[in-house]
C-alpha cells in the first residue's frame, strides 16, 4: 500500500526556505507550513518562548513534511552524491551507509563503508571469500586506487577495523570522510566509464 498526501489542511504561508527534502531528495523552496509555539531552555533556570515561528514545511514537489527546530532537522536529506550506473549489489549497501548519516548512525556508516570496498572489489572480478587485505590489493592492482588515494583506502581499513573489533564510536567528520572518498571512486570506476561509453555511442 503506498499513501500519498494530496493536500494539507489548514497550513499558513510561512517564511520562505530553501532545502534539501530528506524524503524526495530534491532541493525545494516552500513558503507553506505549519507554525507553532515552542519553549526552550538554554541552560537551568532560563525558559525562552517563541511564538508563531515556522517549524513544519511541506515539500512543494513530494507534499511531505520536515520539522525544523534550531539545528534539528527531521527527516534530513541523503549525505553526498546520487552515483549514477552502480552495480545492483553495490547501490543499495552505499544509499543504506547514506541513509545512516541521516539519523546520526556514523559507526554504521563506517562499517559499511569498508564492506562496499568489499563489493567493488568482488564486482571487479576478485574471488568471493578473501580478506580485505586481498580485495584493496586487488582494486589497487587494478587501477581503481588512484596514486594518492592508497592513504585513503587505509583509513577505510583502520576506521572500519576500529568500529568492528573495538569499543569506540566514529564521528559525523569519519564518516563524511569516508564516504566522500567512496563516492570519488565509485565516480571513476562506474559513472565516469559509462559516460564515456555513451558519449562516443552518441
Amino acid at each position: 500500500m503506498i499513501i500519498e498526501v494530496t493536500a494539507w489542511v489548514n497550513t499558513n504561508a510561512v517564511t520562505p526556505k530553501s532545502y534539501v527534502c530528506g524524503y524526495c531528495g530534491r532541493t525545494v523552496g516552500s513558503d507553506r507550513g505549519f507554525v507553532g509555539n515552542y519553549a526552550l531552555r538554554e541552560r537551568p533556570g532560563t525558559l525562552h518562548e517563541y511564538s508563531n515561528e515556522p517549524l513544519i514545511y511541506i515539500c512543494p514537489f513530494c507534499r511531505r513534511p520536515t520539522f525544523f527546530l534550531t539545528n534539528v532537522v527531521i527527516p534530513r536529506p541523503r549525505f553526498g552524491e546520487n552515483i549514477e550506473h552502480l552495480p545492483e549489489d553495490v547501490a543499495p549497501v552505499y544509499n543504506e551507509a547514506r541513509d545512516c548519516m541521516k539519523v546520526g548512525a556514523h559507526t554504521a556508516a563506517v562499517m559499511l563503508c569498508r564492506k562496499l570496498l568489499m563489493h567493488m572489489a568482488v564486482d571487479k572480478d576478485a574471488p568471493e571469500g578473501k580478506s580485505f587485505v586481498d580485495y584493496v590489493a586487488h582494486l589497487s592492482d587494478h587501477g581503481y586506487v588512484p596514486p594518492d588515494g592508497h592513504d585513503w583506502v587505509d583509513q577505510i581499513r583502520t576506521k572500519g577495523n576500529e568500529a568492528n573489533h573495538e569499543v569506540r564510536q566514529m564521528t559525523r567528520e569519519d564518516a563524511e570522510d569516508l564516504l566522500t572518498f567512496l563516492a570519488m571512486l565509485f565516480k571513476m570506476a562506474y559513472e565516469f566509464p559509462e559516460r564515456a561509453r555513451k558519449a562516443s555511442d552518441d
